[in-house]
């Protein structure tokens, strides 16, 4: 028995490509995928509701208070003494059918209390509709 131990025929150059380590590394990644997805997605189906951004016209039976940066009330644009008067004047809009909607427009830099007055009264008139006013971006 005789044995080829060197011969000129073993340096040629190997033009495959060892594709092993790629399966490894795609196989790897796949585990991966397959443990993470499960944790990304929630069991609980629920539908969300769907939310556009609509610019609000208003209607001429709504009812429009104002709110100054100094903190003055406007029925429309005659000024309100107090809260007192806003809640006598919110009741005669409070006892039609349909009851309008209050939309309240305060100004960013007025304070908060002023706004949140005329939401009391508002709410003691017994108006069950209250919007805001604001600007669209």
């Amino acid at each position: 028995m005789a044995m080829n131990v060197g011969s000129d025929a073993d340096d040629e150059i190997i033009s495959a490509i060892n594709t092993t380590p790629l399966v490894d590394v795609m196989l790897v990644l796949l585990i991966i995928f397959l443990i993470t997805i499960p944790v990304v997605t929630t069991s609980v189906k629920v539908d969300l509701p769907k939310e556009k951004n609509l610019i609000r016209e208003t209607k001429p039976e709504n009812v429009i208070i104002s709110v100054n940066a100094a903190g003055n009330i406007y029925l429309y644009d005659t000024p309100i003494k107090n809260s007192a008067d806003l809640v006598n004047r919110m009741k005669t809009f409070a006892i039609k059918d349909p009851q309008p909607e209050v939309q309240i427009r305060g100004d960013a830099r007025s304070d908060f209390e002023s706004v949140g007055r005329v939401m009391y009264a508002v709410q003691r008139a017994g108006i069950v509709k209250v919007g805001f006013i604001t600007e669209p971006n």
